[in-house]
């Protein structure tokens, strides 16, 4: 699989963009948060860090993306171990106390769905936290197989995440 191939591929999953809102139903779902600091310079820290692949990257997942920083349109090459998992950005989250990214799976991935990873400033406790929230479900024969082990992956890596920025 190459990164200039993916330009073409369709998402695997049809409720693009649900991250943003309420999760939809017949997926797995995930959202976890974790404090990560205090004030408004760690959130621009965090901030720019989360939208240069940061939580992947920390948590130790390789990341091979077509841009340094996560816009719209993005493909992005992921991989844990040798599997890659081929995904597209669907949406940057850019206010003035949310920032990042979600990005959706493509053909090739063992899930079908949409992980949004989050840096968000509460200006009232003044306290940064990193926010994953995702949907998804087996794609793959093996996938399926191996849910017992790909269930606690997916919890130890999203753990990572929120530990890495």
């Amino acid at each position: 699989m190459r990164l200039s191939d993916l330009a073409a591929l369709p998402l695997t999953y049809p409720e693009v963009g649900a991250t943003a809102g309420e999760l939809p139903s017949g997926y797995h779902h995930v959202h976890k948060s974790a404090v990560i600091g205090r004030g408004r310079a760690r959130f621009e820290e965090a901030a720019a860090a989360g939208l240069r692949w940061g939580m992947l990257r920390g948590a130790g997942v390789r990341v091979e993306p077509t841009t340094p920083v996560a816009e719209v349109g993005a493909e992005v090459i992921v991989r844990l171990g040798p599997i890659p998992a081929p995904c597209r950005v669907v949406y940057v989250v850019d206010e003035p106390h949310r920032r990042g990214f979600a990005y959706g799976t493509l053909p090739g991935h063992a899930e079908s769905g949409e992980e949004l990873f989050l840096v968000v400033h509460d200006p009232v406790t003044d306290e940064v936290s990193a926010v994953v929230t995702a949907f998804s479900r087996h794609a793959t024969w093996w996938s399926r197989l191996g849910a017992p082990v790909t269930s606690l992956v997916q919890r130890v890596v999203t753990d990572r995440y929120l530990a890495a920025l």
